[in-house]
């Protein structure tokens, strides 16, 4: 399993030290193979066994993103090995030395950008090479241990709700998980017809006459409750589904509806007795998928987590990394759903979705400009779709610095969406903060032109007139940014930095009273919704993670 960050001791990291050092001052690692840019990036690392023991004369092995081999290098006495001159892009690594492998790690390296990984190597099983590699090569290395390799072993209550970064980007990280939840494209047959189709007012009066003629019959209760399972109508579907069941109980289609039906219409105990019934006839990734969705409607974290691993493990299909990712993002296991979001990107890049959930997975590891990157990728695959710019405006709006590419496809957002709010919003918010929040009077006329057209659009988006108001703040026009601090309040009442800024803007302009009003309401809103973040929080079980080279499970970080 790679590790990217270093659990070494004090003395191997010193040793470490002196060694990169030593690779620095020589002309460079002995390589073979092609690179392609000798003033480019650089990757360097540690090879170490299981124990955290240095691994010296590993041979680590650098592929481009299709596969391609570029160079490979032999670790020092110190475990450490370089690749400089790299251009830029996405790159996997992997390390072996007789019978020892590790995992492969994915990179990406930005343009003069230096990184620094470990790889881990331990025996495969029974200490043979991984099936179908040849010994020494690179392919080898690549093959071993390509899916996600760690173990949920239990749960705990929370614990600072996992993740990195202040309270603000706390906050983020935990509405986009939740909007990563909302990305899960349904792909039970229920869910897929959205609705009655054209011509369901004929079918349903052909099935009803049918099941009038034969109401004990299992064909006509069958296709009438899988009807109204197509079209959404789980109420109805479940009497005619449970009238087949009890016709002929072993029929797995008709009471695998009826388990979706009972699912989705909130009767999750009845559900997950219909799916072990099932799993009992025979093993499928499908109803491990449905018994992990159950289980975590009906409180079990842990058990959801192991079906939806199992169905994973079992069928790499783009939904089932999905379904895994997703719970362990919602249960602050990071770490994990981002290397399972990692790999279901590498497996399925045509997926918008699995990159802008690997984009909430990075930022959640306060990995912005990474997040940003996968974001940027996830709005190219599919420009149309509006979810993977939202994602990035949410989290331009709280990083501390400007984020690469943000810019660019927000203006894209703003061009295929011109009547959206939000969307103009976020263009100007980006302007903004590329631009450095500038007292220069042409930028600042920029932005405010672009509020004052997204107001314009939505006279309820508030987070437009809070910015309108900070504007005019700015500039000392009191009076206009009490105004748009009014319009905020109106907006959402429950802003409370609007209410914290218009009482600075009132008590600038002498009005006290007016002031101290708004100051008031501020301090009672964040109390009220500090208490209310502090609940979900607690609500939310967080996942104890082993890892390979760990024997006791590790607290979410």
């Amino acid at each position: 399993m790679i590790r990217m960050f270093l659990r070494s001791t004090t003395g191997r990291i010193l040793v470490a030290v002196f060694a990169v050092m030593a690779v620095l001052l020589r002309p460079g690692a002995a390589q073979q193979g092609s690179i392609e840019n000798q003033a480019g990036a650089a990757i360097a690392g540690d090879v170490v066994d299981s124990s955290g023991k240095a691994v010296a004369g590993a041979t680590v092995h650098l592929q481009r993103k299709d596969g391609q081999a570029v160079a490979e290098t032999k670790t020092d006495a110190a475990g450490v090995f370089e690749f400089r001159g790299i251009a830029a892009g996405r790159y996997s690594l992997a390390a072996d030395q007789a019978a020892l492998w590790s995992a492969t790690a994915t990179v990406d390296i930005a343009p003069g950008e230096r990184r620094r990984i470990e790889l881990v190597v331990k025996e495969s099983e029974a200490g043979q090479a991984p099936r179908g590699a040849s010994a020494g090569s690179a392919a080898q290395a690549m093959e071993f241990a390509d899916q996600p390799n760690f173990t949920v072993a239990g749960v705990t209550d929370w614990t600072a709700a996992g993740g990195h970064g202040s309270d603000v980007s706390l906050r983020t990280s935990e509405a986009l998980t939740r909007e990563t939840v909302a990305l899960k494209a349904g792909d039970n047959a229920a869910k897929a017809a959205g609705g009655n189709p054209p011509g369901s007012a004929d079918a349903e009066r052909t099935l009803r006459a049918a099941l009038t003629a034969s109401p004990e019959s299992l064909d006509a209760n069958r296709k009438m409750g899988a009807f109204y399972l197509r079209a959404g109508r789980y109420a109805e579907s479940i009497p005619f589904l449970k009238a087949g069941y009890r016709a002929r109980p072993e029929d797995r289609v008709n009471e695998l509806d009826l388990a979706v039906a009972l699912k989705e219409n909130g009767e999750f105990a009845g559900a997950r007795e219909h799916v072990k019934s099932l799993l009992k006839q025979g093993d499928s990734a499908d109803l491990h998928r449905l018994a992990g969705e159950i289980a975590e409607k009906l409180g079990d974290p842990l058990a959801a987590v192991h079906e939806l691993e199992t169905a994973a493990r079992e069928e790499s299909s783009e939904n089932n990394y999905f379904e895994w990712g997703s719970e362990l993002l919602v249960h602050r296991a990071v770490l994990q759903a981002r290397e399972v979001f990692q790999r279901g990107a590498e497996s399925f890049p045509k997926s918008s979705r699995m990159l802008t959930a690997l984009g909430a997975s990075l930022f959640a590891s306060a990995l912005y400009n990474e997040a940003a990157q996968r974001l940027c990728e996830a709005s190219d695959l599919n420009p149309a779709d509006p979810e993977p710019y939202l994602f990035m405006g949410k989290i331009e709006m709280v990083t501390p610095d400007p984020l690469p590419c943000v810019e660019q496809k927000l203006a894209r957002f703003a061009g295929i969406e011109p009547t959206n709010a939000l969307a103009v919003y976020y263009h100007a918010m980006a302007i903004w903060k590329q631009k450095g929040r500038p007292a220069d009077p042409a930028a600042a006329g920029e932005v405010e032109s672009m509020l004052t057209h997204a107001v314009a659009l939505d006279p309820n988006c508030a987070e437009a007139h809070l910015q309108l108001g900070n504007l005019s703040y700015q500039q000392q026009n009191y009076a206009k940014a009490i105004e748009q601090y009014r319009k905020a309040v109106e907006a959402d009442p429950r802003q409370s930095e609007a209410h914290y800024r218009l009482g600075l803007a009132l008590d600038r302009t002498g009005e006290q009273a007016g002031a101290k009003r708004e100051f008031d309401l501020h301090d009672k809103i964040e109390k009220e919704q500090a208490a209310e973040v502090e609940r979900q929080r607690r609500e939310i079980k967080q996942y104890l993670v082993v890892e390979p080279d760990r024997t006791t499970p590790a607290a979410p970080k």
